[in-house]
Parts: C-alpha cells; structure tokens; sequence
C-alpha cells in the first residue's frame, strides 16, 4: 500500500496504515514488528515531508522532500525483503532505515 501511494496518491497509505493499526495485536510475533515498523514509517514520513513543505519556502525543502522519498522506497523495499523471507524486521523503532 505505501509504494502504491506514490501512483495513486496518499489514499493506499492510509489503507496501509489502518490495516496496520488493527492487526497489530494479531499473528506471529515477526509479524508484529512489521505492523510497528509500518506505523512508525507512515508517522514519521509524515513529519518529515510537513518539515520539507516548510522548507520549500527556502528551497531548501525541495532537497529534502528527494530525501524523504528515498527513505520512503528503502524503508518499504526492506521491510519487504525481510517479510518475504519469513524474518522480523530488525530495527522497527529506528528513525532512519
């Protein structure tokens, strides 16, 4: 849902975050890590793309907000990785990737 949100605005990623949210609690506990990774993804994408906004206005923003979408990608593609393989995600609460 959060790569999709980039084609089809962000309408997958608040699916994706919904979904998240509810089956947080549920399955197997490398699953979980997942669901908090996800959550703490959209969240702090959030954050980073209103500080980039903001920055637009010394167009510094404009930099920033490549940088966001880059984050964007990796975190999804790793968290991919790993869920394909059947494995937690190692650092779910980092801020970084």
């Amino acid at each position: 849902c959060y790569l999709g949100s980039f084609c089809a605005g962000g309408v997958p990623a608040l699916v994706g975050l919904i979904l998240a949210y509810v089956n947080r609690d549920t399955g197997p506990d490398w699953l979980k890590s997942h669901y908090r990774f996800q959550i703490r993804t959209f969240w702090i994408a959030l954050l980073y793309a209103l500080i980039g906004v903001v920055g637009c206005l010394i167009l510094v923003g404009f930099f920033w907000l490549a940088f966001v979408f880059v984050w964007w990608v990796v975190r999804c593609a790793k968290g991919m990785q790993a869920i394909s393989r059947g494995l937690p995600y190692d650092r779910p609460a980092s801020w970084l990737w």
